[in-house]
C-alpha cells in the first residue's frame, strides 16, 4: 500500500513539485481502511474471474458460463473503484448486491447431477458470509459520515471552563485597587475658563469680522 501511494504521487507530480519523502498518519478511521480492503479484495477477484474464468467454472462445475463468470468480474472492477473513492459506502453495498447475484447464480449449480455440488455449497456458504460483512461495512461507513456531516449544537457551552454562574461570581466580588482604572480625565482636574497659550495666539492672529 504505501509502495502504490508513493507511485500515484510520482505520477501525479508536476515537473517543480516538491518531492513527498515520507507521508504522514492517514487520516483514515480504521471503518474506512476496511471499506478499502474490501475494494482490494474486488480486484482481486475480479481479475481472476476476467482473465481466468475457466478455473472457477470448472471448480464450481459450471462450464460454459465463462462469459457470465467475465461479466461479475466487470463488475467486481466497478465495485473495488467505488470501495477506493469517497463514495467507499457505495462500493461496499454494490458488493453486497453482487453477492446477492453471486447466490442466485451459484443456486443454479447446487444439484444432485452435479460432480462439484459440494464445492458450489462452499462457495455460497463463503459469499453470504462476504455479503453479510460489505453490508456491515457499507451501514458503518455511511453512519460514520453521517454523524461527520451533522452541524454540531453547542448552544449548551459557555465558553468558561468553570461555568457562567461561577466566572459571575467571582466578577462580582471586590476589585483590587491595581486592577482599577485611571480616572477620567474630566474627574480628574478641574475646569477652568483659561486657553491654552496656542489657542490665545490664533485667536489674536484671527481679524474678527465686521
Amino acid at each position: 500500500m504505501p509502495m502504490l501511494t508513493r507511485l500515484t504521487q510520482k505520477i501525479a507530480r508536476s515537473p517543480g513539485d516538491p518531492e513527498v519523502i515520507e507521508s504522514g498518519p492517514s487520516s483514515l478511521k480504521p471503518i474506512d481502511r476496511a471499506g478499502r480492503m474490501l475494494g482490494w479484495a474486488s480486484f482481486g477477484l475480479g481479475a481472476l474471474e476476467l482473465f481466468a474464468p475457466k478455473v472457477v467454472t470448472r471448480w464450481l462445475g459450471m462450464e460454459g458460463k465463462e462469459g457470465l463468470v467475465r461479466a461479475y468480474g466487470a463488475r467486481e472492477f466497478g465495485a473495488g473503484v467505488m470501495c477506493l473513492s469517497t463514495n467507499s459506502d457505495v462500493g461496499a453495498f454494490a458488493r453486497a448486491a453482487g453477492d446477492g447475484l453471486d447466490l442466485a447464480t451459484l443456486a443454479t449449480a447446487y444439484r444432485d447431477d452435479n460432480p462439484k455440488k459440494r464445492n458450489v455449497a462452499v462457495a455460497m456458504a463463503a459469499v453470504a458470509g462476504i455479503a453479510v460483512l460489505d453490508a456491515a461495512v457499507g451501514w458503518a461507513i455511511r453512519d460514520l459520515h453521517r454523524r461527520k456531516s451533522e452541524p454540531r449544537d453547542f448552544s449548551d457551552r459557555s465558553g468558561f471552563p468553570k461555568g457562567v454562574e461561577y466566572s459571575r461570581g467571582k466578577g462580582a466580588g471586590a476589585i483590587p485597587d491595581a486592577f482599577q482604572t485611571a480616572p477620567k480625565a474630566a474627574e480628574a482636574s478641574e475646569v477652568s475658563g483659561d486657553a491654552t497659550p496656542a489657542a490665545k495666539a490664533m485667536k489674536g492672529a484671527v481679524e474678527p469680522v465686521e
